[in-house]
């Protein structure tokens, strides 16, 4: 089984400290901070970062499942919107993951789109990871 490792450093406290967040073999690396985490400023978070996964991860289930049902798509673009904010039982946390899904497959009917998009949701690698902490909603759109 692949491992694959990704790494942070951070330095100081929670409020003013800093981060530096690297994905793999260094294809991405960035900074993060309490502001760009909490407060919208320039940088990037965790939660971002964990977006990117699941739609990257969703993008390729998804082409391989259509593919695997004899419908190759020419494209599968998919946004995830990562729901982070204040836990009522303390703390914080990722409530929902809402992926909007644009898919242009030629020839597929909206049904049979449906039916797999609702697979890979539960079988994407990264949707199984989250499904025990977060709710995975998928918004699709099937363009032909």
């Amino acid at each position: 089984m692949a491992i694959r490792t990704s790494t942070a450093q951070w330095e100081g406290d929670l409020k003013a400290g800093k981060g530096t967040m690297t994905v793999g073999k260094g294809a991405y690396t960035g900074p993060f901070s309490f502001a760009s985490r909490f407060e919208n400023s320039p940088g990037t978070n965790p939660e971002e970062l964990l977006g990117a996964a699941h739609a990257g991860c969703f993008s390729m289930a998804l082409s391989h499942g259509l593919a695997s049902a004899g419908s190759t798509p020419k494209s599968v673009h998919t946004k995830a919107d990562v729901h982070f904010g204040q836990d009522p039982a303390g703390g914080f946390k990722i409530s929902k993951v809402e992926l909007t899904v644009d898919a242009e497959v030629p020839g597929l009917d909206k049904a049979k789109f449906d039916k797999i998009v609702e697979e890979t949701k539960n079988g994407c690698p990264i949707s199984k990871v989250l499904k025990g902490g977060a709710e995975i909603s998928v918004n699709a759109t099937l363009k032909s």
